[in-house]
């Protein structure tokens, strides 16, 4: 927030402090409920950059603040200064030029970078799941905000079309498909296939059961320890063989079930308003991994074991050792991210890179940033992991092998289904004639905002009833303000509204709160862009729509006292409403003229 007293009190303290070097802001806060004033500087905060003890950074603050004509009172209670500001210094420093405030959310010139995000990266094995629309949710959100702030912002997908996992969804198709297709069964590509992976873990528990039974030396061992032992795990992997040699009946069978996944993706990530720049698949950047191991050989990096796997020593970073060539020369997961993140900087030459992965990622990226520094890739430190926590349901944790998930289609419609039910009931016996439209925007607004109000390293619980409530916490609560607003502006007559805005008309505190969270709209958008968190954004829209529904519910704005009052309090709505728009698109949600 950009008040020119705080921009005074830095330059004071700078020059009293002989810190003519130190780079440090002065960032207030919103003052607390209950106390005087507007906002807070906190000095616990900054008496460590000024070398001086909090108490006394504190007393000096406030006499320098006592002493400015845009400050009408301070109050210090020990290390914070409450700071009450002159109603004109208030509106001038806020809302009374927004487009110069909406262009303070912006990154100085010499920190604006060229920033790769990679987002979504499903299977081509199964439908996308209520995890992918966290990871599709955060992704779309991050790459808005950053660019907002004034980034250049490269969006890109990679699609994991290849490995043992596909391999199971192929077979589970020759198995119990009965060359039958989408179009014959009558469902989208991705729930198609992913019903063959099920099938296919079904069929190896079976046979893990007999093999339990049969022989007591498997009767402790866990499925996945059973794996290779059963028929079909053996056959999984023979069809893996097959595809990495080319074998031409099994590439076509691969390209054949890609394809109809990818249909189905391209309609999940339609609704979800998701778009890439980029589409990378494993499968043309795997084989380019491998050749960059193979080169580096050449150099003291990786080297062959005894058994002929090629390995890697990250100890010196408490990684442990790690294969990045199997013994028979077939790759890693590593090794195709590898290839993939050196195809990606040689396409685009980022300054910076970001994964948005599951936090169970945590170690692999830990690894795959040690792997290039130790290959002296120059720009190995300028690449970030963005982990988050897993969606659990009120019932507990998603299981995709038995088919119990949320699948993020049948949870769309769920969504929107909610938001229509909510609809017609607010409208009574009237039905709006844009219905389906305005149910799918509330639905998926919904949706999205709960999503995005938690931090992204938080493991969290998603109820779909919760998150559709229009009174609390939730998108379609923050919806409603802002149609709220445009139903005001609406029923607004523009003959009452003067030519000027007197912003000094606006004294009560209900008003001015408004103003100052407006304010705070540029710190919040910086604040959320340089640590990665959307939750920043969406409670900060909360705040707002909380502080205009308290001065809405106590101030009239169409029957206001004067036509001044009402031409300033119409002007405050219009702030809050822009801010609104703005905040719901960072967080890739739409907002609805009425609701």
């Amino acid at each position: 927030m950009n008040l020119a007293c705080i921009d005074g009190l830095t330059s004071h303290l700078i020059q009293a402090h002989g810190a003519a070097d130190l780079e440090t802001t002065i960032t207030p806060d919103l003052c607390p409920p209950g106390m005087c004033g507007d906002v807070t500087v906190n000095c616990f905060r900054i008496a460590k950059a000024f070398g001086s003890n909090p108490m006394s950074l504190a007393q000096e603050a406030a006499s320098y603040l006592d002493t400015h004509p845009d400050v009408s009172q301070v109050e210090q209670i020990k290390a914070f200064v409450n700071i009450t500001l002159e109603i004109s210094a208030l509106y001038r420093d806020t809302i009374a030029d927004m487009d110069g405030l909406l262009g303070k959310a912006s990154v100085p010139v010499s920190s604006k970078k060229r920033i790769l995000i990679e987002y979504s990266a499903p299977n081509t094995n199964k439908p996308q799941h209520l995890g992918h629309v966290r990871n599709n949710t955060l992704g779309s959100a991050l790459c808005s905000i950053l660019s907002s702030v004034g980034h250049d912002v490269t969006a890109v997908n990679l699609i994991n079309d290849r490995g043992i996992h596909i391999c199971k969804s192929m077979l589970g198709y020759q198995r119990f498909g009965d060359d039958s297709s989408p179009e014959s069964a009558g469902e989208k590509g991705d729930h198609f296939v992913g019903g063959f992976y099920v099938l296919f873990e079904k069929e190896v528990r079976r046979q893990a059961d007999v093999l339990k039974a049969s022989r007591p030396e498997f009767k402790d061992l866990s499925y996945d320890e059973l794996f290779p032992e059963t028929e079909v795990g053996q056959s999984a992997q023979e069809l893996l063989r097959l595809w990495e040699s080319n074998d031409s009946d099994t590439r076509d069978l691969w390209q054949k079930m890609n394809n109809w996944v990818l249909s189905g993706f391209d309609e999940t990530y339609k609704r979800m308003g998701v778009a890439f720049d980029r589409v990378y698949f494993e499968s043309a950047t795997y084989e380019f991994g491998k050749e960059v191991i193979n080169r580096t050989l050449k150099i003291p990096v990786f080297y062959r074991r005894d058994d002929g796997a090629t390995e890697i020593d990250l100890d010196d970073v408490n990684l442990g050792k790690k294969v990045v060539l199997r013994s028979d020369g077939t790759s890693v997961y590593v090794t195709q991210d590898i290839g993939t993140t050196i195809r990606k900087h040689e396409d685009f030459a980022p300054d910076s890179m970001i994964w948005i992965v599951g936090d169970e990622q945590i170690h692999h990226f830990k690894v795959l940033f040690a792997i290039l520094a130790k290959m002296g890739i120059p720009w190995s430190d300028q690449l970030h992991h963005i982990p988050y926590g897993m969606v659990n349901l009120p019932s507990g944790r998603m299981k995709s092998r038995e088919g119990i998930v949320v699948d993020a289609d049948e949870l769309f419609d769920e969504m929107t289904g909610l938001a229509r039910e909510a609809t017609l009931e607010r409208w009574a016996d009237e039905v709006p004639a844009d219905l389906d439209e305005r149910s799918e925007i509330i639905g998926m607004g919904a949706l999205k905002f709960m999503l995005l109000k938690v931090n992204p390293k938080t493991t969290m619980t998603f109820d779909p009833n919760a998150s559709m409530k229009f009174e609390g916490d939730t998108g379609p609560y923050v919806q409603y303000v802002y149609a709220r607003i445009a139903s005001i502006l609406r029923k607004l007559d523009a003959n009452v509204l003067q030519v000027d805005t007197d912003w000094s008309l606006l004294k009560e505190p209900e008003e001015r709160l408004v103003a100052i969270q407006c304010g705070f709209y540029p710190a919040i958008l910086l604040n959320a862009a340089g640590n990665f968190d959307t939750s920043v954004v969406a409670n900060y829209l909360l705040d707002l729509t909380k502080a205009f529904n308290r001065f809405y519910k106590k101030h009239s704005v169409l029957s206001a006292a004067t036509n001044e009052l009402t031409t300033a309090r119409v002007a405050l709505c219009r702030c809050v409403q822009t801010i609104l728009r703005e905040g719901l698109r960072n967080l890739s949600i739409q907002t609805l003229e009425s609701m």
